[in-house]
């Protein structure tokens, strides 16, 4: 599904560069529930807006589903992080004085989709990832952090996209909230088949995946491709 070959991402910095990404190689494969984990300045969230098609490599490629990204104009990336990626962000940027069922819908007001076919998607992807129906007419700011960040996953998940790629996705909950919506992610994959990408800069979080790819400098480090099975 998605292949990484050699990206690099430099900016300038005084009279040089200073690279964000250093030659970062790697596969997943469809199905596949894999952390990218590194600390603050790491690269990690470069790699993720080069994943998300948010950006471009200076050099190297990415291949998503065999197609080379770098020949694709903005309008197609576009169209991309439509139909193939979903995004769930640390911030949930959810509509505050919308219907949860209203925020569930966003993705899909640009699409040829019916009104009628648009809130059977949204309320399919709701009840997906866990969030009682009983929600469905309260609006976002009335929800728990953990109940928001499920409408964002559900969010994530009405276009059906082939990859959810999470960024920090417990970063603004506590513990046991945070746990909830993990495990929320450990079913779509297990259950649904969702190829999960989660970047995250905590091992707790990270140890939820099957796979820990793990980025400093710019750099992998390390590669653990059946962490669970390792570590059990």
């Amino acid at each position: 599904m998605i292949s990484v070959e050699n990206i690099t991402k430099a900016y300038p910095d005084g009279d040089g560069l200073f690279y964000a990404l250093a030659g970062v190689s790697f596969k997943i494969e469809k199905g596949e529930y894999v952390a990218i984990m590194g600390p603050s300045g790491s690269g990690k969230s470069t790699l993720m807006h080069i994943l998300g098609a948010l950006d471009t490599p200076t050099s190297g490629k990415y291949f998503l589903d065999d197609r080379d990204l770098s020949l694709f104009s903005d309008d197609e990336l576009a169209e991309i992080r439509r139909d193939k990626i979903g995004f769930v962000f640390q911030a949930f940027n959810l509509l505050p004085r919308t219907t949860v069922l209203r925020n569930a819908m966003l993705p899909l007001i640009y699409s040829n989709t019916s009104p009628e076919e648009r809130e059977r998607l949204a309320r399919q992807s709701l009840l997906s990832a866990g969030l009682d129906e009983d929600h469905f007419d309260h609006l976002s700011n009335q929800l728990s952090g953990g109940q928001i960040q499920r409408v964002a996953i559900a969010r994530a998940l009405v276009n059906s996209p082939s990859i959810i790629l999470a960024d920090e996705p417990t970063g603004n909950l506590d513990t046991k909230t945070g746990e909830i919506v993990l495990d929320t992610f450990e079913r779509l994959n297990k259950e649904e088949g969702r190829t999960i990408i989660m970047i995250t800069h905590e091992i707790t979080v990270a140890e939820h995946a099957d796979r820990i790819i793990s980025i400093r400098d710019g750099k992998i480090e390390s590669d653990n491709k059946n962490y669970k099975k390792i570590k059990s």
